[in-house]
């Protein structure tokens, strides 16, 4: 990752949370008075973000030193040791909630994604992230992604071709055949999924010969099936993708069912923060 490319965002969590004017550490705090911090982990999860983190707390006045414990991806527990910061007390006090927010939305998105793999180890499906990303946020949170062992999906509406309903109902005319021959047309170099909800659109999909398949809110039992008749369609079929109404509850049974990729939106737009802290003692 070229991680200065993200240098923006660092700067517009400092300004948004007035890192140079912290009425409350000026007031109390001596500007000499040095100070050593912890950063530890309250909770099990998975850690990314790190190299961002020791970028932010760069920018902030007195040369405070981050000095990581561990790396992105790796795995923590209760009371982990994360990494150590020391310098001027003010800027550490200061800098610990814009550094936490960062840390912490993207361990947590690490964390659910690394859950997800867990569920679905020993079969042949891999987990997939979705688009649904906050603006701004989509490289850094898909980054996340892979630290918990995921995959991502296409990260942007140009990296890929994806069919689905609101496309086929624009057509001038055809249908799911159609639509993914002027795709393969327009764009030779580009991978071309189709979305189908039926068994009908189904055979018409596989009999047009796309990359991949997306099965949209399919039971398991039907993903069994359409993994079936993709078999019986060509050699090699291509790939089957679920997506919709999956669950930790569920994923590995959309697993066993034959699913190749399974992509679930709540990687970035629903991961819970990983509960981390920062400990801070004077000198």
């Amino acid at each position: 990752m070229e991680w200065q490319r993200f240098d923006w965002l660092l700067e517009k969590a400092l300004e948004e949370d007035a890192v140079t004017a912290d009425a409350t550490t000026r007031a109390l705090v001596p500007p000499e008075r040095r100070a050593r911090a912890r950063l530890v982990a309250r909770e099990a999860g998975v850690l990314a973000g790190l190299p961002l983190a020791r970028r932010m707390v760069a920018r902030m006045e007195g040369a405070v030193r981050f000095e990581a414990e561990l790396h992105d991806g790796n795995v923590v527990g209760p009371g982990t040791l994360v990494a150590r910061l020391d310098g001027p007390a003010g800027p550490i006090l200061s800098v610990e909630r814009a550094m936490l927010n960062l840390l912490q939305q993207l361990s947590g998105v690490a964390t659910l994604a690394g859950r997800y793999v867990e569920r679905v180890v020993g079969t042949k499906a891999q987990v997939y992230d979705t688009r649904k990303t906050l603006p701004g946020w989509r490289e850094l949170a898909k980054y996340a992604v892979r630290c918990g062992g995921a995959c991502n999906h296409r990260l942007n509406l140009a990296e890929a071709v994806l069919i689905k309903d609101n496309h086929l109902a624009l057509m001038r005319d055809g249908g799911v055949r159609e639509a993914v021959r002027r795709a393969r047309e327009a764009h030779p170099a580009l991978t071309v999924e189709i979305e189908v909800e039926t068994f009908e659109q189904l055979e018409e999909a596989l009999a047009a010969g796309p990359d991949v398949i997306l099965l949209d809110n399919m039971t398991p039992q039907q993903v069994r099936e359409a993994a079936r008749m993709a078999r019986q369609a060509a050699d090699p079929p291509p790939e089957l993708e679920a997506s919709g109404g999956i669950d930790l509850e569920n994923v590995r049974d959309y697993a066993e069912a034959g699913a190749d990729r399974i992509s679930v939106g709540a990687l970035t737009h629903s991961a819970p923060a990983l509960d981390l802290s920062l400990e801070i003692a004077p000198e």
